[in-house]
């Protein structure tokens, strides 16, 4: 187990580019990493059966949420040389163009980040609960299927 403590990972709504940008400034002070990887995820204005989606609202059974996403950063650390980890994930609403997923790594080399970003991401997709219920623009809806 790393000693690098988990931050809360989930934000209210959307996650914004201030706050990506801010995350992305906060780590020039460390000297030691020599390269970054981001994973965007942007809610998608899907045509399903004629509708639009408009906006997707998230949900998850956090306690058990927040110890997957512990589990998948114990899990990075152990496999990969991180300098750094950072993953943030929208709860309520998110509108079509927003992002809903930040997934921020760091490490000395740049190969490193690319390995770790794809494992991380995947994790997090297929292991934690976290729903998505898709708002159509006439507002009827229904639970997204993760693809």
């Amino acid at each position: 187990m790393t000693n690098k403590k988990t931050k809360n990972v989930f934000q209210s709504g959307a996650i914004t580019s201030e706050f990506i940008g801010n995350s992305i400034y906060k780590h020039q002070t460390k000297t030691s990493i020599g390269a970054h990887n981001i994973f965007l995820g942007q809610v998608r204005a899907d045509e399903i059966d004629g509708k639009t989606v408009s906006a997707i609202e998230y949900t998850a059974y956090e306690d058990m949420a927040n110890q997957k996403f512990h589990d998948i950063r114990e899990s990075a650390f152990a496999k990969f040389d991180l300098t750094c980890m950072h993953i943030y994930h929208s709860l309520g609403t998110v509108k079509a163009g927003e992002i809903c997923l930040f997934v921020f790594v760091s490490s000395p080399r740049r190969k490193v980040v690319f390995e770790a970003l794809e494992y991380i991401v995947e994790a997090i997709k297929a292991d934690v609960p976290v729903f998505g219920k898709e708002i159509f623009e006439d507002e009827s809806h229904q639970w997204k299927v993760n693809s």
